[in-house]
């Protein structure tokens, strides 16, 4: 059986510090699943937990927001032998651009990186609402959001992990005054 948590460590990928999240929130720990995901055999192995979880889903499409969603996006496609495609923000909202179209009724799963709040996620699903598509679930590769669903989306993920979130404004970190690092993409929250 896949260890991935083992796989994350070795990889590098569980950071620990001070951190400012995407969502704008603070955390003691990150997981920077690019270093699992630069090793496309890494990326297999760990992404096929999640897509056993929804190999039986009836998926037609497989959507991830840029950039974290990008490449589990194609692999758990690539998995599930269907097409992969990604929103991405334009003008600060998230869109489906470069040609891509979904069908209405498509079937689509979304897919991320790491799920702290599911901000992203719910981006590409507002996104993508404008095309009248089904939302069958969000696969990521970590959940770090203590949840089994985000706004009613289940959520499967390849680990569920338990690392320390804080609002800014009650941050231990903040107050023993250490400094804060934003490994994440996102500008804006």
């Amino acid at each position: 059986m896949t260890d991935v948590e083992k796989i994350l460590k070795d990889c590098g990928a569980f950071l620990q510090g001070h951190f400012l999240l995407s969502s704008g929130k603070h955390s003691d720990g990150y997981v920077q699943c690019a270093k699992v995901l630069m090793h496309p055999d890494k990326a297999e192995e760990v992404l096929k937990i999640a897509v056993d979880k929804v190999k039986d889903l009836d998926i037609d499409v497989v959507v991830g927001p840029a950039m974290g969603g990008v490449i589990v996006s194609y692999e758990v496609a690539r998995q599930l032998k269907k097409p992969s495609m990604f929103t991405e923000r334009e003008n600060d909202k998230m869109t489906l651009r470069r040609g891509f179209t979904l069908e209405k009724g498509a079937r689509v799963l979304i897919t991320e990186d790491v799920v702290t709040t599911g901000k992203s996620s719910l981006e590409a699903i507002e996104a993508l609402k404008a095309y009248g598509v089904e939302i069958v679930g969000i696969a990521c590769l970590a959940n770090r959001s203590g949840k089994e669903e985000i706004n009613g989306y289940k959520l499967y993920p390849a680990i569920n992990l338990n690392i320390n979130t804080y609002d800014h404004e009650s941050c231990p970190l903040c107050d023993k005054g250490l400094d804060i690092v934003k490994p994440g993409s996102r500008k804006k929250f």
